[in-house]
């Protein structure tokens, strides 16, 4: 019965005075607040001192913005946005692909622990953490603007946007939450991930654990997602599901080779802390 959904009448933004304010955007940078202190909690367990972390925390978040941006605008219709350039880097407007800004940010790690001579195992565990930690909070700024949602439902957990400056298709339809429903998977992930940690396990198995449990979660979950900017592309799978299955494939195997050789080297950095 669609009367029992819920309803979400909010606008996606306020004003404080003049100035607007997008939850979006304060999502965001609630995020980046909560996943650079835990992430620097991680690393000082392990001796880095919060200048360094929060120098690497800084530089990851503007290049892993950049890269989720670049991707999002890839996977969504590159060639409006070559001839549109000024929406390229247009953050405020919404549309962030994860996989862009994962990358992204793992070359950011891979630079960082060789210019400050720490583990890069210990920096992407602190990085996955901050990824899984702050993601669900993201999540909260798209429930706002209505966007990543799945088909119209009459669930009892459907949402159903009637404000006017909603980015949801169609208003007063509603959808099941795909925003809600990933944010739960994130944090499932994360259960796993300080699940492991209070065991002591070798520094990189939780970032070799997140790099593996995203994309299948993604490969789930987009599943639900019917919004306009993920079309299936190819066998029936969309943008994001390719991507999960080519990190599955090639970057996850890649990087256990690389943890295994570098434990063999050096015993003493895959030790339990």
């Amino acid at each position: 019965m669609p009367w029992l959904v819920i309803t979400d009448p909010f606008p996606p933004s306020f004003y404080i005075g003049p100035l607007p304010i997008r939850f979006y955007g304060l999502a965001y940078a609630v995020a980046f607040i909560v996943g650079t202190a835990v992430a620097g909690r991680h690393l000082a367990r392990r001796g880095v001192p919060s200048n360094v972390t929060n120098d690497i925390a800084f530089w990851a978040i503007v290049f892993g913005l950049i890269g989720a941006r670049l991707y999002f605008d890839v996977q969504s219709g590159w060639w409006f946005y070559l001839t549109h350039p000024q929406h390229i880097l247009a953050f405020w407007e919404g549309g962030m692909a994860f996989f862009g800004g994962i990358f992204a940010a793992v070359t950011v790690l891979v630079v960082m622990a060789r210019r400050h001579h720490i583990n890069f195992w210990d920096l992407l565990d602190a990085g996955v953490l901050f990824a899984a930690v702050g993601q669900p909070i993201g999540r909260l700024g798209n429930v706002m603007n209505g966007e990543i949602l799945g088909p119209p439902s009459d669930l009892p957990w459907a949402i159903r946007y009637t404000n006017p400056a909603s980015m949801a298709p169609h208003l007063g339809v509603a959808y099941q939450p795909a925003n809600v429903y990933e944010a739960v998977g994130i944090l499932l992930i994360l259960g796993v991930l300080l699940y492991l940690r209070r065991r002591g396990v070798p520094p990189g198995i939780l970032g070799l654990t997140y790099l593996t449990l995203y994309p299948v979660s993604q490969l789930i979950l987009f599943y639900w997602r019917t919004d306009s900017e993920t079309p299936a592309i190819l066998w029936g799978l969309k943008q994001a599901q390719l991507t999960a299955i080519v990190m599955l494939l090639t970057i996850v195997p890649v990087f256990a080779v690389i943890w295994l050789r570098s434990r063999r080297a050096s015993p003493a950095l895959a030790a339990p802390v």
